[in-house]
C-alpha cells in the first residue's frame, strides 16, 4: 500500500472511531436522561489480568473503576489517552487511593496477559490490563456497548489493526455506571471530572 494511500485508509479508520465515540456518547447520555434511571452500560465479566489471575467486575468492589478499551498495539490514540489517565491521576494523588484505572484490550489474539503487564507498566503501577478469549472480549464489549473491529492491513507487518470507540467508563464502588469522558479532554480538565465524581 502507497504511504499517501495508507496515510488516508489510516485517517478514515480515525474518523470512523470518532463518529462511534460520538455515537455511544450521545446514547450514553440520553440513557442517563431515561426515568432519572443509571445508564445500563456494563455488567458482569470474567478476565484474565496482566499477571495471569483470573478476576471478575466483583474484585473491585470497594473502589471506583476507570475502564479505557484499547489494545498494545494501537499507535496513538490508546498510548496518550493512557497517559493522560496517568497524569491526571499524578495531578491528584488522592484519587489513586480510591480508584483503579483498568485497559481492557479490544485485540485479545495479540494482547496476552504478558503483553499487556509490560504495557500497563509503562501508565503506572496501579494501571490493571484485562484480557480473555475473544468469546469474553466479545461479551464485555457488547455489555459495555464498546465498538470494536478488525481492520485488515495486509501490506502491514502487523497484519491488521482495530477501529474501537474511545469513550472512558467511569464506575463507582458498588460496580454502578457513573459517567464517560471524552479521551480528548486534555489532563487539567479530566482531572477535574474525576475529583469531581469520584467522592
Amino acid at each position: 500500500m502507497p504511504p499517501r494511500t495508507r496515510a488516508v485508509f489510516l485517517a478514515l479508520i480515525a474518523i470512523a472511531a470518532a463518529v462511534a465515540t460520538a455515537a455511544v456518547t450521545i446514547l450514553l447520555t440520553s440513557e442517563r436522561q431515561v426515568g432519572g434511571q443509571a445508564a445500563q452500560v456494563g455488567g458482569a465479566f470474567a478476565l484474565t489480568d496482566q499477571d495471569g489471575k483470573r478476576v471478575t467486575e466483583a474484585d473491585f468492589r470497594g473502589r471506583y473503576m476507570l475502564i479505557f478499551f484499547g489494545f498494545t498495539n494501537c499507535p496513538d490514540v490508546c498510548p496518550m489517552t493512557l497517559q493522560r489517565i496517568a497524569d491526571a491521576l499524578d495531578a491528584v494523588p488522592a484519587l489513586k487511593e480510591r480508584l483503579t484505572p483498568v485497559l481492557i484490550t479490544v485485540d485479545p489474539e495479540r494482547d496476552t496477559p504478558a503483553v499487556m503487564k509490560e504495557y500497563v507498566g509503562f501508565f503506572g503501577p496501579e494501571f490493571r490490563g484485562l484480557t480473555g478469549t475473544q468469546a469474553e472480549i466479545d461479551a464485555v464489549l457488547k455489555a459495555y456497548k464498546v465498538y470494536a473491529k478488525k481492520v485488515p492491513l495486509p501490506d502491514s507487518a502487523l497484519g491488521y489493526t482495530m477501529d474501537h470507540g474511545g469513550l472512558i467508563y467511569l464506575y463507582g464502588p458498588d460496580g454502578a455506571f457513573v459517567t464517560a469522558y471524552d479521551p480528548s479532554l486534555d489532563v487539567t480538565a479530566l482531572a477535574a471530572r474525576l475529583k469531581e465524581n469520584v467522592n
